[in-house]
């Protein structure tokens, strides 16, 4: 057993404290989301297609900001690993100019062209004209997230993991009171449907905004950042945080535009497929929120580990992270067969999209053990270890080459039933953990990057 887990009770305490605020945000997050779903499924599948693909799109710029935070945060955690605050304080000024000229690119593109957006998910003119209106309100939420997301990623890589947590609460009962008075018209206000809900997520995002820049600029000392800062120079670490982040961002945008293309599959599809897809999309993400808690537990702490200079213990933690991902997995998958029928019971939908959502459950099932291991190697352990280069092909080339176009054929050429499509959509997570843990066997993945140097540690 020494081989696989680490015989230290102190490392598990660290990494259930780091993990279980991000748990346990996540939770919060997801609830809003699967709150918006069953609220808006209760005026039929157009409105929940609609907030779906539009979503889709908004996923994209999520999906960018956890590049761009994660990429900042490769470094932030080893200089605070070495008590480097001036370079945790710069390399994050870097990163808040660097996410608002994405936030604007999309703001823009939302306010601006979204029914062509919506054509690029599907055909539907019913559910384009629903998601044009739900993506255009939503539209300033791009700036919010833009700060929010990575500014929370950057805090948990200096390991400040209360706070996140707070504001998912704050956000959770905002975005629950709001959407059930906005949806539904009460306290006397019209029933808005869609756009009561598109309302309900730029007022939670507000909020959550307008609490993290207060502590961030007025009481948080790890970082010590203040609004005078955002305008120094920072030219001396813009080289580093471009070699190391570009990489991340990069990955994580191919890869979200990659998801997004999957999305579009699904879009051409059918309403009820899309229905489905919503609702077990929902569940997926509920039934790996703890492997997302420990992902971030292992990014963080292979970083402050290797900035302690400790690089033969950072990788026994690798080992040891990517077992728990896959006690994890399995314990995913029998939670989504033990409650897939309470859940897919929960939404008024037509018999067709049911017995599409059991289908496709199924498949969850197997994938998700898949899709915790890849996501606690590509976006835990070696992340932290700063192999971002070698990330960018293991996370584009499976979903391009192998995910998209079997997609596709599955579903437009094979016509084969929900069950092997989904499974061909999510195969690069198999093809993933198998050349991640690969990598991980050796000590090529283990850089320092605080000094700008490879450390080495035995192979396994």
């Amino acid at each position: 057993m020494s081989r696989f887990f680490v015989q230290d009770k102190q490392f598990y305490k660290t990494t259930v404290i780091l993990a279980a605020p991000v748990v346990l945000q996540n939770m919060i997050t997801i609830m809003v989301n699967m709150l918006d779903t069953i609220m808006l499924g209760k005026y039929g599948e157009i409105q929940l297609s609609g907030s779906s693909l539009a979503n889709s799109f908004v996923g994209i710029y999520q999906i960018l900001c956890m590049g761009i935070g994660g990429g900042a945060a490769v470094l932030t955690a080893q200089y605070w690993g070495s008590n480097n605050q001036d370079a945790v304080r710069k390399i994050t000024v870097l990163m808040i100019r660097i996410s608002m000229i994405f936030a604007m690119i999309f703001f823009l593109m939302s306010i601006s062209i979204p029914e062509t957006i919506m054509h690029w998910y599907t055909s539907d003119p019913v559910v384009i004209q629903a998601g044009v209106i739900y993506l255009r309100i939503v539209s300033p939420t791009f700036i919010l997230a833009g700060l929010s997301q990575t500014l929370i990623i950057v805090l948990r890589s200096v390991r400040e993991v209360k706070l996140p947590l707070i504001i998912s609460i704050v956000s959770f009962f905002t975005n629950l009171f709001f959407n059930w008075v906005l949806i539904f018209g009460k306290l006397g206000l019209p029933e808005l449907q869609i756009r009561g809900a598109a309302w309900a997520t730029v007022i939670a995002r507000a909020i959550e905004t307008v609490i993290l820049l207060y502590y961030l600029f007025c009481k948080d000392k790890k970082i010590g950042l203040r609004v005078h800062h955002l305008t120094e120079p920072c030219r001396e670490y813009l080289s580093r945080y471009v070699h190391y982040s570009a990489p991340v961002i990069l990955s994580d945008f191919l890869l979200g535009l990659g998801n997004s293309m999957v999305s579009m599959i699904i879009g051409h599809m059918s309403a009820s497929f899309v229905a489905a897809n919503s609702i077990v999309s929902m569940t997926v993400r509920l039934s790996t929120v703890m492997n997302q808690g420990f992902a971030n537990s292992g990014s963080i702490m292979t970083g402050n580990t290797l900035g302690e200079g400790d690089a033969e213990k950072a990788h026994q933690q690798g080992f040891t992270f990517l077992w728990l991902s896959v006690l994890l997995g399995l314990f995913a998958s029998g939670l989504i067969l033990l409650l897939s029928p309470t859940i897919i019971g929960a939404y008024n939908i037509t018999e067709e999209t049911r017995e599409i959502a059991f289908r496709l459950m199924e498949s969850v099932a197997i994938m998700v053990v898949f899709q915790g291991t890849q996501s606690m190697l590509t976006k835990g352990v070696l992340r932290g270890g700063g192999d971002t280069q070698f990330l960018v092909a293991a996370d584009i080339s499976f979903m391009w080459l192998l995910s998209i176009p079997l997609g596709y054929l599955s579903a437009f050429v094979w016509h084969m039933s929900p069950f092997w499509i989904y499974l061909f959509m999510k195969i690069d997570y198999i093809v993933k953990t198998i050349w991640c843990t690969f990598r991980l066997r050796g000590n090529k993945w283990i850089k320092k990057l605080a000094l700008a140097e490879p450390l080495q540690a035995k192979d396994t």
